[in-house]
């Protein structure tokens, strides 16, 4: 966000534009995606969760959907409207995520921390490389009782290559302190995993990796990486209340 503004009628934020739109857009006409490209956008969001968990944030909402892609094709993780700051050793009892994402214990109402994000980060892994989240009921019900009964009865498609399988069930374990990630390293164990091998971290801090996934951006407001809806018709009334002075 680089800067806000205000009239009588609305809030308006001056915010980076990412014209690739997102990645469930594109996950859904790819089916699934390649080793390489399911490799690069997990680790955007690796250095998004380690910036954000060195600043006591937690973001609760991993997901496609919430992944856009800008005009070098690089991931910024967007909707931080379940993120919240909790102190060191901390938690939180709220039920926020998205079902399929979710982990055990924000379903048991066990408190959780950071740890929610590793386990939503393996979730994601797979859905990038399957086409579909590994915990899915016909309810959300049925959901959570799928992630309670754990990632091990899953079964992992053959396509799936085994270090990210490993991978994948090493970020979804039940205990959330027996997450990789949670130890003493931190999210460096997740980024020195063996499904990572000889991934540049450096370079992609950097943006000079090339990335896999380039949309086609044709000018600075080139909306067609997005769908079309309807303009809100309701006006809302005056707010000159002052609330907002300092803003």
């Amino acid at each position: 966000m680089y800067k806000t503004y205000r009239d009588k009628k609305y809030l308006y934020f001056l915010m980076e534009a990412c014209l690739g739109g997102d990645v469930w857009t594109v996950l859904q006409k790819s089916k699934f995606f390649d080793e390489r490209t399911a490799r690069f956008i997990t680790g955007c969001v690796v250095e998004a969760f380690e910036y954000l968990h060195s600043r006591n944030m937690i973001y609760r909402d991993l997901k496609p959907e919430n992944l856009m892609l800008d005009e070098k094709g690089y991931i910024k993780l967007v909707d931080f409207g379940f993120a919240k700051r909790i102190g060191p050793n901390q938690k939180t009892w709220t039920f926020a995520g998205t079902p399929e994402y979710v982990s055990p214990e924000i379903i048991l109402n066990k408190g959780h921390d950071r740890a929610v994000d590793y386990w939503a980060l393996g979730v994601l892994i797979h859905e990038l490389l399957v086409g579909k989240p590994p915990f899915r009921g016909k309810n959300h019900m049925k959901t959570y009782n799928a992630i309670l009964r754990g990632i091990d009865i899953i079964e992992l498609p053959s396509r799936v290559p085994k270090k990210a399988q490993v991978l994948i069930k090493r970020l979804c374990r039940q205990t959330a302190a027996e997450r990789l990630g949670y130890g003493k390293n931190g999210i460096a164990d997740i980024k020195n995993h063996s499904w990572f091998g000889s991934f540049e971290w450096q370079k992609l801090k950097e943006r000079t990796m090339p990335a896999p996934l380039i949309r086609p951006i044709v000018s600075d407001i080139d909306l067609s990486n997005f769908d079309e809806y309807p303009k809100d018709q309701d006006e809302p009334p005056d707010e000159t209340s002052g609330w907002d002075i300092n803003f």
